[in-house]
């Protein structure tokens, strides 16, 4: 009993799109080859999505998988296998869509509410499977439903939460789901309505003002909000202007206030009545008319030296009955000046800041806008001096001066001076410094300053300050007699010069060894500097060389001379003397020598 599968094939009757309810049929075919005819028992299991969704024992050639109403939950891929004493056989993957899905259960968790209560929905489809998504929509009498979406992964109904609004009289709500198939969102028709019964907490609040929304100012305004309540409790009436809060009342069905009207009250005010999430508000515009303007104060004049006479004035246009004061503005507090209309003082340095007057009509109090009033003292002499000590520069450096006035009243202005020509200005409080960046050889070497303020006696000048310019030396050399060779003994001179540079120079001889050292060093108001050294000896050979330098601080270095300590001309010729001596009383002993023994032969 041999036999051998063919193929194993899964069909879809009537197709693989299949509408929702539509009865829909999964079969499996084994093709098999006998080599004689005998009866084979066939293992069918038909999977969905990987997951084993029915089995039968056959010894038939199909399998039926019969699904009498199909749902959307049905769709996915299926496959199945046929077994067979030990051989097993799979077929290809087939897609199934059936497509629309069971209409979706809306229901609500009460059916009478309040505004600002919080009604909880719940759609379910309970004939699907997650994932899905599902659509609330809040339907209101002639305007457009508002669609609010969730998606719920891994069950089949969605809960949500709608908060009941102002003007929700009557409400509807309604369901539907979706999800995703191939790429494609399949759709369920809406779900049943539910209505939605809304009363009133409490009704719209009215705001009137007494005497009337038109006042003067001065004149005394009321302000009543109130509404009417279904329940009293945590009810909150609010008075607000600009989102500034006036006044609140809670647990009362009334709120009353009152003030003085000023022009800053004109302009819109609210009532607001609160309870839970409920919330109406009434508007009302107020306008306040003009009782008088503000002041205005005039003074004689804002900028004066200090001794003067100042005279302030306070004034209203088109009004003249007001209590007035002038004051002066502090950042403390305004100083009160005097309780009238003018005001006549004699000003020192100390008052110079803003000045202000008030004007009182019917408790209504103004105030001008304020007046900046400066007095000044006189600059004092102003002092020029070189920042960092002497007057003095290094030719090719920059020079920097600074000008400083001690007494005056700021701002001043320094003026800078390089002879007679005017170089910088600058406008400070008490000093000013100034960069002479291209200083020469030939350059006119007065400088001065002058400070001013707006005081009317003037600007002052500074005394004359003639500044040192300081040549820098140049080339040293140095030389000595005699140059080269020098007898132990005698004496040398050495001669350190220089091409230029500003006296005092310093001048300093060197001899080089592993370090060198200062043999001798002068200062002199001079280009160059002689040195004697009386008596040179043996160890005084070597290399020597000079420095030169001045306030300048530029060491300049010259070539180094090398000189060489031989013997004195008497000493050559004594040792000469010693050496004949020496050979001649060598050579007589010799002869002497040989004579006796001469003698003794015989």
């Amino acid at each position: 009993q041999v036999f051998t599968f063919n193929a194993v094939e899964i069909k879809v009757q009537p197709s693989v799109k299949v509408k929702n309810g539509d009865p829909m049929s999964i079969i499996c075919h084994a093709d098999i080859s006998k080599s004689t005819e005998f009866q084979l028992e066939h293992n069918f299991t038909i999977f969905k999505d990987h997951k084993p969704v029915f089995m039968t024992v056959s010894d038939k050639g199909d399998a039926w998988y019969e699904i009498p109403m199909a749902k959307s939950s049905d769709t996915g891929d299926y496959k199945c296998t046929v077994k067979a004493d030990k051989k097993i056989k799979w077929s290809n993957s087939v897609s199934v869509w059936v497509t629309g899905m069971t209409k979706p259960i809306l229901t609500a968790d009460k059916k009478d509410v309040l505004e600002g209560d919080v009604v909880k929905l719940r759609c379910e489809l309970p004939e699907e499977e997650p994932p899905l998504h599902f659509c609330f929509r809040k339907i209101k009498t002639n305007s457009t439903p508002k669609q609010t979406c969730q998606h719920e992964p891994y069950r089949n109904f969605s809960v949500m939460e709608f908060s009941v609004e102002e003007g929700d009289n009557i409400l509807q709500f309604d369901c539907f789901g979706r999800r995703n198939v191939n790429f494609d969102w399949d759709t369920s028709e809406f779900s049943n309505k539910t209505l939605i019964t809304v009363r009133e907490p409490f009704i719209k609040p009215t705001l009137i003002t007494t005497p009337s929304s038109n006042v003067t100012e001065g004149d005394q305004i009321q302000f009543e909000c109130s509404t009417a309540v279904v329940r009293m409790r945590d009810i909150e009436i609010i008075l607000q202007k600009n989102k500034t809060i006036l006044k609140s009342v809670q647990d009362k069905k009334f709120l009353k206030y009152s003030t003085v009207a000023t022009l800053e009250h004109s302009g819109e005010y609210l009532c607001k009545v609160e309870q839970g999430r409920a919330s109406k508000t009434t508007k009302l515009n107020v306008v306040v008319s003009e009782l008088f303007p503000k002041p205005t104060l005039a003074v004689s004049m804002t900028k004066l030296d200090e001794n003067k006479e100042l005279a302030l004035s306070c004034n209203i246009n088109g009004f003249r009955r007001a209590n007035f004061s002038i004051l002066r503005k502090n950042s403390n507090g305004d100083i009160p000046l005097k309780s009238a209309k003018t005001l006549t003082m004699r000003v020192s340095v100390n008052d110079t800041g803003s000045y202000t007057c008030k004007a009182e009509v019917k408790g209504i109090v103004k105030e001008s806008k304020p007046v900046r009033i400066n007095v000044y003292a006189p600059v004092s002499k102003p002092t020029l001096s070189v920042v960092g000590g002497l007057p003095e520069v290094v030719l090719g450096k920059p020079l920097q001066l600074i000008c400083h006035s001690v007494m005056g009243t700021p701002p001043k202005t320094f003026t800078f001076y390089k002879g007679n020509e005017a170089k910088k200005t600058v406008i400070n409080d008490t000093y000013a410094t100034f960069l002479d960046e291209n200083i020469r050889l030939n350059d006119k070497r007065g400088y001065k300053c002058d400070a001013r303020n707006n005081h009317s006696s003037g600007m002052k000048t500074s005394d004359i300050l003639n500044v040192t310019v300081i040549v820098p030396v140049r080339d040293a050399s140095l030389g000595s007699v005699p140059y080269g060779e020098v007898e132990d003994g005698s004496e040398t001179a050495f001669l350190c010069s220089v091409k230029e540079g500003s006296w005092p120079i310093l001048f300093q001889f060197f001899r080089k060894t592993d370090r060198d050292v200062l043999l001798y060093e002068r200062s002199e108001h001079a280009d160059r500097v002689l040195w004697h050294k009386k008596t040179m000896k043996r160890q005084d050979t070597g290399t020597y060389f000079c420095v030169a330098s001045n306030r300048a601080n530029v060491d300049v270095r010259s070539r180094p001379i090398t000189i060489s300590v031989i013997l004195a001309a008497w000493k050559k010729g004594l040792i000469a003397a010693l050496v004949l001596i020496t050979v001649a009383g060598a050579g007589a002993l010799g002869l002497w020598w040989v004579l006796r023994k001469k003698k003794k032969g015989k």
